[in-house]
């Protein structure tokens, strides 16, 4: 059993200090401007104090436990278990009948919920398809995309545009939106072969921005800061729908959307160009060594990533029939890389959970709001402490001969 020593009492206490600096004015401080008053809470300063302290005391003897067992391990004093990624891939045989009852509760949600839930589950099955196609590229192919936003607006502006000047629908531009997001995806694949780790995230955060300047900018074209009005919302074969039929209709297109791309991606993961691309993330030099085209394999993994991004862009403009280029801003990238962080790297289960809890967690916590936003990044700061590789992690597929 690991001991606490002064030395990880005098880190947690400061790091306790520290937390209680950091929060002390959205915490302890609370301004009536109305009465012109000041509230001061100390007691929440006691509290963050303690967490603070008790939740660093508690990662210390986690981490110096494991240590331990590793070190025991290494000596032989233990016998060593398997790696989970290591195991033969079997089908859980709950899996199917978990799958099953989480759609029921999918498509009975609207049944049980008011228009607002189904507006934001909406949104969150939105998020789900971006973390997947961002999936492609970060989590599978191992390219760092930290621009991945700008797809998103290709794909919202092509419908937005296209029904401005061209009045055409949105069953007609969503092909139209994923194959111009696929060329955007090679437009930027092409300099950036050549760039991994860092220098490629500078770039592709580079690109990110250009494509919004360049919408927020270029007036005569996008109509500037001012976005574009009255978007239409997907028809059904002509039914005239109220505004509360047209959120559940959205809500269950989202639903399709989110099974076709789980579907597509999978059958992507499992086949010849999945195998290049986790290849690819593991050792570019050795994948380019064992014959795989390194140029076909990176701009695969762009394209198809840009494909369900500016898809998913259509879908934004058409449930809130108006867009503007604030919607697509760095902090829209940093939350969708988030999404695969947390979820898993590689991992579709992973994405889609990590998508929910990501997006549902802050409209849930509306009730708390002076702390809701500490308790997401306490979420986040937990998980990468006790799980950085992600709720699901990514297994590792073996392949044997039939005996």
């Amino acid at each position: 059993m690991p001991k606490i020593t002064l030395k990880d009492i005098r880190n947690a206490l400061g790091v306790a200090l520290w937390f209680m600096f950091l929060t002390f004015p959205l915490l302890v401080i609370k301004v009536n401007p109305v009465e012109k008053t000041i509230t001061w809470r100390w007691s929440n300063l006691l509290l963050v104090g303690a967490a603070g302290f008790s939740i660093h005391l508690c990662t210390r003897m986690f981490l110096a436990r494991r240590a331990a067992r590793q070190e025991r391990i290494r000596l032989g004093l233990e016998p060593a278990t398997l790696p989970r990624n290591l195991h033969v891939l079997r089908q859980p045989t709950f899996l199917l009948p978990l799958l099953g009852t989480g759609m029921l509760l999918l498509l009975a949600f609207p049944a049980f919920f008011s228009t607002y839930q189904v507006s934001i589950m909406s949104t969150a099955l939105m998020y789900v398809v971006l973390g997947l196609g961002l999936n492609i590229v970060v989590g599978v192919a191992g390219l760092l995309d930290l621009g991945y936003v700008a797809f998103y607006a290709v794909g919202a502006y092509a419908y937005a545009l296209l029904h401005l000047h061209f009045g055409l629908g949105f069953w007609t531009v969503l092909p139209i939106g994923g194959l111009l997001g696929a060329m955007f995806g090679i437009l930027l694949g092409f300099p950036v072969l050549r760039l991994r780790g860092d220098y490629l995230a500078i770039v592709t955060l580079g690109f990110g921005e250009i494509v919004r300047l360049v919408l927020e900018n270029w007036s005569e074209f996008s109509k500037g800061p001012s976005g574009i009005a009255n978007i239409p919302r997907p028809g059904f074969f002509g039914v005239e729908m109220s505004l509360d039929m047209h959120t559940t209709y959205l809500y269950y297109l989202m639903i399709g959307m989110v099974v076709f791309t789980i579907f597509v991606v999978n059958r992507l993961l499992h086949s010849r160009i999945g195998r290049a691309w986790f290849a690819l993330r593991e050792d570019e030099i050795a994948c380019q060594a064992m014959g795989i085209d390194i140029t076909r394999t990176k701009l695969t993994a762009f394209a198809l990533g840009a494909t369900w991004a500016a898809m998913a862009g259509v879908f934004l403009a058409a449930k809130t029939t108006f867009i503007n280029p604030a919607s697509f801003t760095f902090l829209e990238s940093t939350i969708i890389l988030c999404i695969v962080v947390l979820g898993g790297m590689g991992s579709i289960l992973g994405v889609v959970i990590g998508a929910l809890v990501l997006i549902l967690l802050p409209e849930y916590l509306r009730a708390f709001a002076d702390y809701r936003m500490l308790a997401f990044g306490a979420v986040l700061v937990t998980m990468m402490l006790f799980r950085p590789q992600g709720i699901i992690a990514d297994v590792r597929r073996t392949y044997s001969p039939k005996s």
